[in-house]
């Protein structure tokens, strides 16, 4: 148990050697650095909801949340002053609070990555920290966002702070005004990341909310693959426009997979579609496509450039292809079972799972980050994969989020999610939807 932040001689470089043996396969804490109003809860966020979303176990740890579960009325920017005894206590007393907190969460709780959200701007704090990393056997990475840039700053204070909950009595001006001040009060105490004192210490460090990047002692794939996807994020505003392609010959007679062409009614849900698109004015739109006839048919309506991925391509139903559910049941009952036993990792004998089928989506996450508005024509389950990435939505409830034919999603990234719109565009179709049922396997099956 962590019990005390202070008796640290942090005058020199930090040298570190392990206290203990820590494994290729260790546990991983994140450690966030930088001043408030520099994007740390924004980064912290997404980059939990990612990791989950490839299936790596990961929980976020927000210091200024524990903060203000122990204070319930935060008054002013002088509990944040660095001679405010008081103050000072009350957040050591938080930090070490969350910091046994990632410990229950990695040690005993089967965490794979937690993400210790703070300000961690002093070297000592950083040295504490990641004392406490090596005493208990995981790796540590820091991520620092460094914002230089006055616009950046101002947007960030008033996405995100004029909403928090330490302003709800305040007008924008009085709440800007404070926490300005409340900045203040850290940057005398403010050591960066340094590329002397800390070289051997793993970090990314970004400039500006992504303008440059410093990376320092990649460590491991976990690492690795936190560097890229940080690399590919940014805040400029955008919406993200998902669908399914137009109800296809297959849906009408209930029958999954396959390659067919548009319904009747699905050519004319394209019509709408390109009605829409046309309608929203929307700024550098890209169109994406998988490789299918009915996603490509339902993309040439629009009449503007699209661009095919194979990775968007339907989940493969293997010896399922092109079957109703009552024949899967019919001819497959153990597989039928089994799959509504667990639909997320399940795989048809030939073809893929929804875990398979994030694997192979996450290119295309990345893809989403980097660019501005695009519109994805995909399919029933490639559509509850992304929507589940950008809902942060669980394993066990992506499956069964409901995509119905002839709607479009709206995504608009926030300051901390995700803004969800459905428009239906007046075109009738098939509900291809199946409720998740209820299990009841026989003792006597046997996978």
């Amino acid at each position: 148990m962590v019990t005390s932040l202070e008796h640290m001689d942090c005058s020199s470089p930090l040298q570190y050697k392990p206290l203990l043996l820590c494994m290729t396969n260790c546990p991983t804490l994140i450690v966030m650095v930088g001043l408030p109003a520099r994007g740390k809860t924004y980064i912290s966020k997404k980059l939990t909801r990612y990791l989950n979303w490839i299936g790596v176990p990961t929980k976020e740890f927000n210091v200024g949340q524990y903060r203000r579960d122990l204070v319930k009325k935060y008054k002013s920017f002088e509990f944040f002053l660095p001679d405010n005894e008081e103050g000072l206590k009350i957040r050591r007393q938080c930090a070490l609070a969350a910091l046994n907190d990632v410990r229950q969460y990695l040690s005993e709780e089967n965490g794979h990555v937690a993400v210790f959200d703070a300000t961690n701007t002093t070297r000592e704090r950083r040295e504490t920290i990641y004392k406490f990393g090596e005493e208990n056997g995981y790796k540590t990475f820091f991520v620092e966002s460094v914002c230089v840039d006055p616009e950046v700053i101002a947007a960030n204070i008033v996405q995100v702070k004029l909403g928090s909950p330490d302003y709800v009595d305040c007008s924008n001006d009085e709440a800007t005004e404070d926490f300005m001040k409340r900045i203040e009060c850290y940057k005398n105490s403010y050591e960066t990341l340094d590329e002397t004192l800390d070289k051997d210490l793993s970090y990314i460090k970004i400039m500006d909310v992504g303008r440059s990047y410093l990376v320092n002692r990649v460590m491991d794939h976990i690492q690795s693959r936190i560097v890229y996807y940080l690399m590919n994020i940014h805040v400029t505003p955008r919406s993200i426009y998902l669908c399914r392609h137009g109800e296809s010959e297959l849906n009408l007679k209930g029958r999954i997979g396959g390659d067919p062409g548009l319904s009747v009614r699905g050519k004319e849900f394209a019509k709408s579609l390109a009605q829409f698109i046309n309608e929203q004015n929307i700024k550098d739109l890209k169109v994406w496509t998988s490789q299918m006839k009915r996603t490509i048919q339902t993309a040439e309506a629009l009449g503007v450039p699209y661009e095919q991925w194979k990775v968007l391509n339907e989940i493969d139903a293997g010896v399922c292809e092109e079957m109703t559910y009552e024949e899967i049941q019919e001819n497959y009952p153990l597989e039928f079972a089994l799959r509504d036993q667990d639909k997320y990792r399940y795989r048809y004998p030939k073809g893929e799972s929804y875990e398979d089928l994030v694997q192979r989506l996450e290119p295309v996450i990345m893809e989403l980050e980097r660019q501005e508005n695009v519109l994805v024509i995909c399919h029933q389950a490639v559509m509850r994969c992304l929507l589940a990435y950008f809902l942060d939505k669980p394993a066990e409830q992506l499956p069964y989020l409901k995509c119905p034919l002839h709607t479009v999603l709206k995504l608009t990234p926030v300051a901390y999610g995700c803004k969800v719109e459905s428009i239906f565009l007046n075109v009738e179709a098939v509900n291809t939807h199946r409720d998740k049922p209820e299990v009841r396997i026989s003792q006597n099956w046997r996978p």
